[in-house]
């Protein structure tokens, strides 16, 4: 069938049949089909959605467009973890080195920052002479003898997916829950997982601003990985403020030091330790969820995960002493703190305004091409619910250059809430799907 009668179909809501989405990805991935015929497709999908059927296809046709790496000489069950994105979110650094100490074997498949979302990448790349671009050979070779290693999407891995993304970022079709879904998932299952966890954000901070659009891309992911014969399960978290203090790659790198020698936030340690739980109990290390619970607590508190992060960090060529000297990361040349005239409690901080602000300074990328400084962000000082003084520092801004400092402190500044009265606290974990 020609690609325009796809389009066509699409448009008007039809469901499409396995084989002509495998037509239209491989059409589209030999380069076949012109950029202008898929940014049509893509808008069709944008308004007219797709059935589960569709994106489990879809899904299965981007996987296949590359190599599958084949981890099935590697004993024990692999375990991946994947965020949708947020600011301050670095559990990927927390959770995997756990998981990883508790018998797991995590192979992760990573990203980079986009707009005011952090990256894995990014925050692993300030480590002086950490190497994210591993040969598959190196890739295996390292899961063998550490259980975990970080790597980005090669070439090899998932080549639609790479070609869509950037399509989607110049058709605005990046908000679509099943081009996300799909994105996601086959970048994800063109490694041979056994399971996976999901961590989908919603709130301010996030892609999904509402609990119903986080709702069904968790649902749709998860059916997608149950579809093809994958355990999988999706928390639904808060990303209303941001997670942790820390925001900027450096400055985060430091925070997950002390998350994994049990001094980090509450907040970030919490969510880190569940996504453990779940990645421990999915990699059958143990045989309910609540052991699985008090083995990433153990990991924890004896230092097994901490000690299993300075290990991949030497084995991928970075200097592991990164965790006990922060002198040894990227560090900011100035400081600027942001303070309050008025008293209350901190009712609200836009976790948004928080991540455009790092951003605007040098920590995130409104483009691929965009370079990032890893030494610059923000920290906060007071987190939501906070009861505070008239004159009290809500947080530091960390700059490297003075260019848009003035504007970004001005966007951090209207990002924080003060109330006179004390605010409910929000509950962290809103939703499990699985």
């Amino acid at each position: 069938m020609r690609t325009v009668d796809l389009i066509r179909r699409k448009r008007d809501a039809e469901e499409l049949a396995p084989e002509e989405l495998q037509q239209l990805i491989d059409g589209y991935t030999r380069g076949d089909i012109p950029d202008y015929q898929m940014a049509a497709f893509l808008m069709a999908v944008f308004y007219s959605g797709m059935t589960d059927r569709e994106v489990s296809a879809m899904t299965e046709s981007m996987m296949n467009s590359g190599s599958i790496v084949d981890l099935s000489s590697i004993p024990g069950i692999k375990v991946d973890k994947h965020s949708t994105g947020g600011v301050g979110d670095k559990t990927s650094l927390i959770a995997s080195p756990i998981a990883a100490a508790s018998g797991v074997v995590v192979p992760m498949i990573s990203g980079r920052a986009l707009g005011h979302t952090g990256g894995t990448l990014d925050k692993l790349e300030s480590i002086p002479g950490f190497r994210t671009d591993l040969s598959i050979d190196e890739f295996r070779s390292l899961l063998a003898e550490h259980k975990l290693a970080f790597i980005g999407q090669t070439e090899e891995i998932a080549p639609a997916d790479g070609k869509l993304y950037a399509l989607r970022d110049v058709t605005a079709t990046v908000e679509s829950i099943p081009l996300i879904a799909s994105s996601i998932m086959s970048k994800k299952l063109a490694v041979s997982l056994d399971a996976l966890v999901l961590d989908v954000k919603v709130g301010s901070g996030a892609f999904m601003k509402k609990q119903v659009d986080a709702r069904r891309l968790a649902q749709m992911m998860v059916g997608i990985g149950r579809r093809l014969d994958k355990r999988v399960q999706a928390l639904i978290t808060d990303m209303n403020q941001p997670l942790g203090y820390a925001i900027g790659n450096a400055l985060e790198v430091m925070e997950v030091s002390q998350t994994l020698q049990n001094v980090g936030p509450s907040d970030l340690t919490r969510i880190s330790l569940e996504l453990a739980a779940r990645m421990i109990y999915l990699g059958k290390i143990t045989k309910t969820l609540d052991e699985a619970r008090e083995t990433a607590q153990a990991k924890l508190l004896d230092g097994s995960g901490y000690r299993k992060l300075k290990d991949v960090i030497q084995a991928q060529g970075g200097d592991p002493r990164v965790l006990d000297r922060f002198e040894l990361l990227p560090n900011a040349t100035g400081a600027q703190e942001i303070t309050t005239s008025r008293g209350g409690y901190v009712s609200g901080i836009d976790a948004e305004s928080i991540g455009q602000a790092s951003a605007m300074i040098g920590a995130g990328r409104n483009t691929k091409e965009d370079t990032i400084d890893p030494a610059v962000g923000v920290i906060l000082e007071v987190k939501v619910g906070q009861k505070i003084d008239p004159g009290s520092i809500l947080c530091r801004i960390y700059y490297t250059s003075e260019e848009h400092l003035e504007e970004a402190a001005e966007l951090v500044e209207d990002a924080f809430r003060i109330s006179q009265q004390p605010v409910e606290e929000r509950d962290l974990i809103l939703e499990v799907v699985s």
